[in-house]
This record gives C-alpha cells, structure tokens and sequence, in this order.
C-alpha cells in the first residue's frame, strides 16, 4: 500500500509536501522525494513507515476486508 501511494505522489514535490503532512521531518521528506531508488525500497523506508503506518488506513476509511470476509463465511 506505501509503495501505490508513493507512486500516486509522483513528482517530488508532491511527495515532500504528503511527507510534511504525515509528521516527517523536512531533511528526511527531501532526502526521501529526491531518491532514485525503486518504489519498493522507498516503500520501506523508515520515513514512509512512519507517515504511512498501519493505524493511517483505518483513520482514511477504507473498510477492512476481514471483517467482511468472515461475516461472508458465517465466522461471525
């Protein structure tokens, strides 16, 4: 999910920005936006785990698909 999201941002500044946003330091969003490196190895950076950690998907609300998943299977 870090790495679709930090392909969605695209252009460096766009990244920087959505790092600042999410409580990451300026020195390391500017170190992180500007890298070369894959979109897999940025995904798992120290800065993108802490902007992107796992609480951030239930506070967007995007629904869980386990709960879902059990109910369909009559587990609940």
């Amino acid at each position: 999910m870090r790495m679709c999201y930090w392909k969605q941002w695209r252009w460096p500044r766009a990244k920087i920005k959505h790092l600042l946003a999410m409580g990451v330091s300026l020195k390391a969003a500017n170190q992180h936006a500007t890298s070369s490196k894959s979109y897999w190895h940025m995904a798992r950076t120290p800065a993108m785990q802490h902007a992107l950690n796992n609480d951030w998907p239930k506070a967007q609300g995007p629904p869980s698909i386990k709960p879902l998943w059990c109910k369909a299977q009559g587990y609940s």
